[in-house]
């Protein structure tokens, strides 16, 4: 079918004009000009003879009165032949030249990284199959001894000529490039991830090549392979490496006699500087050479610095192909003179491989550095080379460092000059900065850290906790810090009391420490409210703290920090916060009565059993089970699955509360099939482990964990995606925000129950500060645990007394108020009503209908009717912080003159046979549903969506990323 394009003969036949032919066009006072003939060998002479009689016959030159004229040149080819060029130096010094990019050849290694088969074309004659524009072939005018010749078709050797043929190619392939295929100049490469679908692809790229009339040379195609050279090196599934040919070449390259030969040998190397580890450094005595008016001089130093380049180049390791999946590593240097860096990734075989290696010498000002700004630079210049990979990464690039101070540079120092510009160089990378003090394990001791195994049933997930949000989670509070200490200057009161300590006064509980004032041992905030909220914010928002009630919120606050009026603050900031009156259940108590049971005498000897179902898949998880310790009210979340049986609890038990805190004594769950199970009976009974089951229909026994399961619900439900697939991730934190809040039943956190101290909450907290000594120890927890028996005992008859008052009577709602609307009527876009949001608006009241409802102002989006009855709504109360209001999202329309710009984009449905996007508008806190057409200026970010969540509907335009 597509035979003729492989052609064996000449070309015989003038191409076809199109609208890429190559004009000549000169700059303005460009006087023609033309050079002496050069003189040609016997071969040269026969090969000139037959080239103009060959071009002559096929039409592709023509006889010539041109003004200008360009000389002769011959090159030799791979294969030993002659190919005439022509010497177009002074032409192109008057040509205006096209900035048509060619590609850089790592951008088209980066699209081959899942290809498992490849087939290569070479097209025949190049250049040669486009014709130069009409009117311009008489600047392309060449002369010889027999004669003065025009081309008609694009020659080797023009200034515009390689813009000119990329472009061309381009638009022939615009629509395969980097799906299936990639093209350099004149070299076609073809491929796929199976056998069927290559077929398909090289059928295509034929039928293109045949319709544009564009031919190749069999002998120099490659089909249907799974390793192949193609621009000087090896490429194979997932990897790259060096041509076995270049190495040769490099290995037997003669010693230098003079500068040329030195850049010969740098450029040639230079193009594989990703494969070779400081390159740069190893190659400087070779630079050295190549500096004006350094005379020639060659030592021992530039014969060692050129043997080992050689010997690095034979010795070259192969390269990973980058995979955007993956979590980057970039491991920086720097020595007096250069900087070196090496970005790695964990391939498939566990272990950590190179993606490509930087080394760049130092200029004379940059030698001049401190030893820390050069370490830094080693950064900077590493995120530069691989912007195109570490910007926008979901999982932050785990930057390793051997310069200790690097950790914390962002704290350390007042950024100023240099040091604030590669900041704000730094700041559209998600990155973290690791002191590695043993190079040579740095790498290998951070992926054993990494590495977690799972046992049967569920467990710990591979990603156990995605790093974007670990790094949210740990983020430092010596910001917050430096703000509250800004504050003290405008603050009468803090003036006063920082004074007398300067002037050595003794002022009772108070301390001036480092810039900070406190008072009896907690950092004093002054009064003001802009402040306060910050403070506020870090102890509840906070993803580890996991927006905790007005009691724990407090209680966390005041570990560290102390103002006046600070319970009051708290509970007016908690009371409202937009994300629990979105998401937390209603504080109305059920009717019932309470039966509490006994308490036990020592941790972990009664413990309750639960599972959180009917979750959406997450990591292959899709339920959670909770496993809570009824004296001191610890907790662990392990994901499992709903299909999850009595021999899979038993393994989570042993493999995730058996390790730590030995063999319960009683066990209490519900009726489910998990717990009930035969096998845990027979385990139940061989281990002398009493169980006991909830009531059905009546679940006190195991009211702790069902309240429980609440909570865990009621975290995720704040800090979930809104396809609510990543919810795994969020477990540990949840776990540790639980533990690490106090219990209104025992007054103490459950971690400090158990351990006798506090965790620290961020970097900089001098909170947990140890425990007692050993002697002590044990009689002050059997004293602790006492107290929390106690304290659990007298929790419990206060609860039976206010478990059973009567409702709180309805607050007062008047037309004109906002009111928020309780979500348990509506139905939800998103994959499970338990993690979704329990209120949505808030909404403004229009008017009164009847004794007990209201009709609400509902936004277009909300397809429902807006009258509610009173006990699905609760007053928006007036925000003390001054937080803003949600504001409605925009109504897009495609002919709307106002372009709003796309913040995020989170899922995707069909909706009366349209695809659309659930998007939040930058500078808007609502999500709208919106069709594709009305997000023309946010396709790359629905990219994003779509290579995030491939499964997910597409609207057609959209194009797939290749298959994985």
């Amino acid at each position: 079918m597509y035979a003729d394009v492989f052609t064996e003969g000449e070309m015989t036949e003038l191409p076809p004009h199109r609208p890429f032919d190559i004009s000549i066009d000169l700059k303005p006072g460009a006087v023609p000009r033309h050079g002496p003939i050069y003189s040609v060998s016997v071969k040269e002479d026969e090969e000139l003879k037959k080239n103009i009689n060959n071009q002559l016959a096929a039409g592709h030159i023509r006889p010539s009165k041109s003004p200008m004229a360009s000389p002769v040149i011959f090159v030799k080819k791979k294969n030993g032949k002659l190919r005439m060029c022509i010497d177009y130096r002074k032409l192109n010094d008057m040509t205006v030249k096209n900035a048509y990019p060619l590609p850089l050849v790592k951008d088209l290694l980066i699209t081959l990284r899942k290809a498992k088969i490849f087939t290569k074309l070479d097209l025949k004659w190049g250049y040669n199959l486009v014709r130069i524009k009409e009117g311009d072939e008489w600047k392309a005018a060449f002369k010889t001894k027999y004669g003065l010749f025009e081309p008609l078709v694009m020659q080797f050797g023009l200034a515009n000529a390689p813009a000119v043929f990329m472009h061309f190619m381009n638009e022939i392939f615009r629509d395969l490039l980097g799906i299936s295929v990639v093209v350099y100049m004149d070299d076609i490469l073809i491929f796929s991830e199976n056998e069927e679908d290559h077929v398909k692809h090289v059928m295509e790229v034929l039928k293109r090549l045949k319709n544009n009339k564009l031919y190749c040379a069999m002998e120099k195609c490659t089909f249907h392979v799974t390793e192949i050279d193609y621009l000087g090196l090896i490429i194979a599934p997932g990897v790259v490496k060096v041509d076995p040919a270049k190495v040769t070449k490099a290995v037997d390259w003669d010693t230098p006699e003079n500068v040329t030969d030195i850049q010969s040998f740098i450029g040639f190397l230079n193009f594989y500087g990703d494969f070779i580890e400081g390159f740069r450094n190893i190659a400087k005595p070779l630079y050295g050479l190549t500096k004006k008016d350094v005379p020639w001089k060659w030592t021992q130093k530039e014969n060692e610095a050129f043997l080992k380049l050689k010997e690095a180049l034979r010795t070259a390791p192969v390269l990973i192909q980058p995979d955007p999946e993956k979590q980057y590593f970039l491991e920086c240097d720097a020595s007096d003179y250069a900087t070196g860096a090496v970005l790695s990734q964990v391939g498939p075989d566990g272990k950590m491989h190179p993606i490509g290696f930087l080394s760049k010498s130092m200029n004379e000002h940059e030698r001049r550095y401190t030893i820390h700004n050069k370490e830094l630079l080693a950064v900077i210049r590493a995120f530069k080379l691989w912007r195109h990979l570490l910007e926008g990464t979901e999982k932050p690039v785990i930057v390793l460092s051997d310069h200790k101070n690097l950790e914390g540079w962002k704290t350390n120092v007042e950024l100023r000059g240099r040091v604030a510009r590669w900041q704000e160089t730094l700041s559209h990378y998600n990155f973290r900065i690791f002191h590695i003090p043993g190079r040579k394990n740095g790498k290998a001791d951070i992926l054993s850290r990494l590495r977690k195994l799972r046992p049967e049933g569920g467990g710990e997930s591979s990603a156990l906790l995605p790093e974007d949000i670990f790094i949210q989670a740990i983020t430092p509070d010596h910001d917050l810090e430096r703000i509250i200490q800004d504050a003290y200057i405008a603050d009468e009161y803090s003036q006063k009391v920082i004074k007398a300590l300067e002037e050595n006064e003794k002022v009772k509980h108070w301390e001036w420490d480092d810039g900070l004032l406190r008072y009896k041992g907690k950092i004093w905030i002054p009064n003001n409210k802009a402040v306060r909220k910050l403070v506020i914010e870090s102890r509840h928002d906070n993803i580890a703290a996991g927006h905790p009630g007005q009691f724990r919120t407090y209680e966390l606050l005041h570990r560290k920090y102390v103002w006046a009026s600070m319970k009051k603050s708290v509970n007016d900031y908690v009371a409202n916060c937009e994300s629990c009156i979105r998401n937390k259940h209603s504080n109305q108590v059920p009717p019932g009565l309470l039966n509490p049971i006994e308490t036990p005498d020592k941790p972990w000897e009664e413990i309750t059993f639960d599972l959180i179902t009917g979750l959406p898949e997450s990591e292959g998880f899709t339920a959670i089970l909770t496993v809570v310790d009824r004296l001191t009210k610890m907790v662990h979340f392990i994901p499992t699955t709903n299909e999850a049986n009595g021999v899979d609890v038993a393994n989570l038990f042993l493999t995730y509360v058996w390790k730590l805190h030995g063999l319960p004594r009683k066990t209490i769950s519900d009726r489910g099939p998990q717990f009930t199970s035969q096998f845990l009976k027979q385990l139940h009974k061989r281990l002398d482990i009493k169980p006991s089951f909830s009531t059905a229909y009546h679940p006190q026994t195991d009211g702790q964990t069902e309240r429980l399961n609440q909570v865990v619900e009621l975290y995720l439900r704040h800090y979930v995606s809104h396809r609510q697939d990543d919810w795994v991730g969020l477990l540990p934190l949840a776990e540790f925000a639980y533990n690490n809040g106090i219990n209104a039943s025992t007054g103490k956190t459950p971690f400090f129950a158990n351990y006798g101290f506090h965790p620290r909450f961020a970097v900089g907290d001098k909170e947990g500060q140890g425990l007692l000594i050993a002697d002590d120890h044990a009689e002050w927890l059997q004293k602790g645990y006492n107290e929390l028996k106690a304290a659990l005992t007298v929790s419990q008859e206060r609860m039976k007394e206010y478990y059973d008052r009567k409702h709180r009577a309805p607050e007062t709602i008047k037309i004109g108020d906002s009111v928020w609307l309780d979500n348990r009527n509506i139905q939800s876009q998103r994959p499970a009503r338990k993690l979704s949001a329990k209120r949505i608006g808030p909404f403004k009241v229009l008017a009164k209908i009847g004794k007990h409802a209201f009709k609400l102002e509902l936004p277009h989006t909300l397809k429902i009717h807006p009258v509610f009855p009173v006990a699905l709504l609760s007053l928006k109360k007036e925000d003390p912080y001054g937080r803003e209001p949600p504001q409605p999202p925009p109504e897009v329309t495609p002919e709307g003159d106002i372009e709003y710009e796309v913040e995020q984009v989170q899922d995707s449905r069909r909706h009366r046979g349209k695809i659309q996007y659930y998007v939040k508008w930058l500078g808007y806190n609502e999500w709208t549903w919106e069709p594709y057409e009305h997000l023309t200026n946010a396709k790359e970010m629905i990219a994003d969506f779509h290579r995030r969540h491939p499964n997910a509907l597409r609207h057609p335009q959209v194009p797939k990323p290749p298959r994985t």
